[in-house]
């Protein structure tokens, strides 16, 4: 039998704030989206869900994955419980949008960079390169914050 592959997918919130991350390729979605919400220090306190779409309303996109299919609630929205990252990103270049908290709407674009090979005795998943410092996931609102700055 073949070695277990992984996937090494970016998730980027802006082109020069992102994480990138490697998983096992038969990993769920619902294992990646803890890996990207745990590599930007966010909690995992909220729905979430995959699209295909990259920009404007992603909602309508097919297939997309949501965490309300694994609650009975999804409509015709695929299981992030039961897909592995492999089928729902099955080649390099392959890209989707990871709206995590659909209040706040944090919206990762994230794609597949490569395909690797998985090493014995490391941890996964695992965050192979960290750039731009992440947002808090609650901002104080009472902070002033000028758009400017």
């Amino acid at each position: 039998m073949a070695k277990a592959a992984t996937h090494i997918v970016r998730a980027a919130l802006r082109p020069k704030l992102y994480r990138d991350i490697e998983i096992p390729s038969d990993r769920s979605l619902y294992d990646l989206a803890e890996a990207i919400v745990r590599a930007y220090a966010f909690d995992l306190d909220h729905a979430f869900g995959f699209f295909p779409k990259l920009t404007g309303h992603i909602y309508d996109a097919k297939p997309r994955y949501e965490l309300f299919a694994d609650m009975g609630d999804g409509g015709d929205a695929l299981s992030v419980k039961k897909t592995t990252v492999a089928q729902a990103f099955p080649k390099v270049g392959k890209a989707m949008t990871f709206l995590f908290d659909y209040g706040d709407e944090w919206r990762f674009r994230v794609e597949v960079l490569a395909l690797g090979e998985r090493e014995p005795r490391k941890r996964y998943p695992r965050v192979v390169a960290s750039v731009g410092k992440a947002p808090p996931q609650y901002p104080d609102p009472d902070e002033d914050f000028d758009e400017e700055d």
